[in-house]
């Protein structure tokens, strides 16, 4: 049975350098149309999280979500998948900070731009603006964290520090826990709360 993440796995060899594989059978036998590029594995827990709050299955609606490990490979990724390669539309969500290797890599594969959606510092930091800091502080009680939570904001880095930048640092600081969070807090919005660039990338899909 050919799933998506067959697809996806084909694609980060090709994209990492290594040999060519079915990438394109797979596309064509999944009915991908779009590739969403992310920057990492905490942006696709969400934008998937959000999918299934709006009762939406992507990978059946032949759309594919890929994490690439850093925006600095949008560039490989554009141009494996979109017009130079299997000829996907390309969709994608970055940081501003990061926008310019966005835009220089679609530019190159010669796909349009209009279809990425830009965070001002990144998601996580749109998310604790969305919930407000108390709910996020909430969410990590309710998680487990609270302890460490607790001993990460005495740290005297953190002294003098907005509570929403201490806890956009918490959330980077133990491996896997962007990523739990990133579904966590979409979890918790209301319908009215979810951030622009998240909600503009799941109606453009």
């Amino acid at each position: 049975m050919v799933d998506m993440q067959a697809f996806r796995h084909e694609v980060a060899l090709r994209a990492a350098g290594g040999p060519g594989g079915p990438a394109g059978e797979l596309a064509a036998r999944l009915g991908v149309r779009t590739a969403v590029l992310l920057e990492g594995a905490s942006d696709l827990a969400a934008v998937e999280a959000l999918a299934v709050r709006r009762g939406r299955d992507l990978a059946a609606e032949g759309v594919c979500v890929v994490s690439m490990g850093g925006a600095m490979s949008v560039g490989r990724y554009a141009g494996l998948l979109g017009p130079t390669g299997l000829g996907l539309r390309l969709a994608g969500l970055c940081d501003e900070r990061e926008r310019p290797f966005f835009d220089r890599g679609l530019a190159r594969a010669g796909a349009p731009r209009a279809d990425v959606f830009v965070c001002v510092a990144d998601l996580e930091e749109e998310l604790i603006r969305a919930l407000g800091t108390a709910k996020v502080e909430a969410i990590i009680e309710a998680e487990g964290d609270l302890r460490a939570w607790q001993t990460f904001v005495r740290q005297p880095a953190q002294h003098g520090r907005p509570a929403h930048g201490r806890l956009r640092r918490f959330l980077g600081t133990k491996k896997g826990r962007k990523i739990r969070y990133g579904r966590l807090l979409v979890e918790a919005l209301d319908d009215g709360q979810v951030p622009d660039p998240l909600d503009g990338l799941l109606a453009s899909l």
